[in-house]
């Protein structure tokens, strides 16, 4: 990859965490197709299992997105 092409590579997945109080928030984002999840837990909890739950909702997610069917009403999605 050159330094010119920041394309992302397949199943490339962008985690976030971020602390809100007493609570852990993990954002797992897909860098091909945008798709994000949110998940909360505990601020205590490990972040490594934390970051796990994201990346396994996320791929449940798109897998789910894979199976339904074609959305081909008129009009935008806002």
């Amino acid at each position: 990859m050159s330094k010119d092409d920041i394309r992302p590579e397949s199943g490339e997945i962008y985690l976030e965490c971020t602390f809100v109080g007493d609570c852990a928030r993990v954002a797992a984002v897909d860098a091909a197709t945008g798709t994000e999840v949110v998940v909360f837990g505990p601020v205590n909890a490990s972040r490594a299992d934390l970051e796990l739950l994201a990346v396994r909702k996320l791929k449940k997610q798109m897998q789910d997105a894979l199976k339904r069917p074609p959305d081909n009403r008129p009009g935008r999605l806002a």
